[in-house]
């Protein structure tokens, strides 16, 4: 009898033939489906900009992203997340899409929200679509969760972050490009001209078009970082849009280049694995000058 092979099939298969085929041993496997998977790498960087006011001058910010909640990724390793970024004080928090791998199948919906509600930020919490949290159904169903966490969800439109002394900076915020209506252009006609501008995209293979504008920093994720990496061979899964920017830092444009970051997500899709690809929460400082 013939066997049917799904996508998801294929690449495990895929991934435990290349294993065997650079001589990873079982533990390799075990590795990269019970260890890597549950490591958290911090990463931080400094955003230096002469539009930055002196006002927002060591002001933090961490991104996180690519929960996939019901896959790998569960609510006792949320809350576990949230504690650690509470310790580390940020000002503003950056949630860059993908909470839920399915989210009409998750179960356990309900109780997100009060995860994330626990989460403290003074200047704000803000995320945007990635294309999990359109799929399924649910596009309504992410919204909901989202703001009843707190969190201002920005779909095609910018917010002014605004300090005591009147000064700001500005952060848009556009739908996913897979499975949304990304519009740049409508969201960047709401920012002010000479402001320092921060743009969320899930997919960071749109920083092509951001590039375009004078907008100074892109935070995306959507790549999970290629998940499993074989040396030699280079990433099993990485999705459309985030194949010319898979990962890490980038300056893209010659004059006032625009700056890239593309973080490499918290859980997995399609395979239980991470190999070379360890789940990351980044830290950002803004300097001003």
């Amino acid at each position: 009898m013939e066997t049917k092979w799904t996508r998801r099939t294929f690449l495990k298969k895929a991934f435990t033939g290349l294993l065997g085929a650079v001589g990873v041993s079982s533990g390799g496997i075990l590795y990269a489906h019970q260890i890597e998977p549950g490591l958290l790498e911090i990463n931080r960087f400094q955003i230096h900009h002469p539009l930055i006011p002196k006002s927002f001058d060591g002001v933090t910010i961490i991104q996180f992203s690519d929960t996939h909640l019901g896959f790998q990724y569960t609510l006792s390793q949320l809350k576990k997340l949230i504690t650690k970024m509470n310790s580390l004080k940020p000002d503003l928090v950056f949630f860059t899409g993908d909470l839920m791998d399915a989210p009409n199948q998750y179960k356990n919906r309900k109780h997100i929200a009060p995860v994330l509600a626990q989460l403290s930020a003074p200047l704000g919490k803000y995320c945007i679509y990635g294309n999990h949290d359109h799929g399924g159904y649910g596009s309504d169903l992410y919204k909901n969760i989202m703001q009843d966490a707190e969190f201002t969800l920005l779909k095609n439109e910018a917010r002014r972050i605004q300090q005591m002394d009147g000064s700001s900076i500005y952060i848009i915020g556009i739908d996913d490009a897979m499975l949304g209506r990304p519009d740049l252009a409508s969201a960047y006609k709401q920012v002010p001209m000479n402001m320092f501008t921060l743009l969320l995209s899930h997919a960071p293979d749109l920083a092509d078009t951001a590039a375009t504008y004078p907008i100074h920093w892109q935070l995306s994720g959507h790549s999970h970082g290629g998940q499993v990496k074989i040396p030699f061979f280079g990433a099993l899964v990485i999705p459309p849009y985030a194949r010319k920017y898979p990962e890490g830092l980038y300056s893209i444009g010659k004059s006032s280049p625009l700056k890239l970051y593309v973080n490499r997500g918290l859980g997995t899709t399609r395979l239980p694995f991470r190999f070379m690809a360890k789940p990351e929460l980044t830290v950002f400082t803004l300097k001003s000058g």
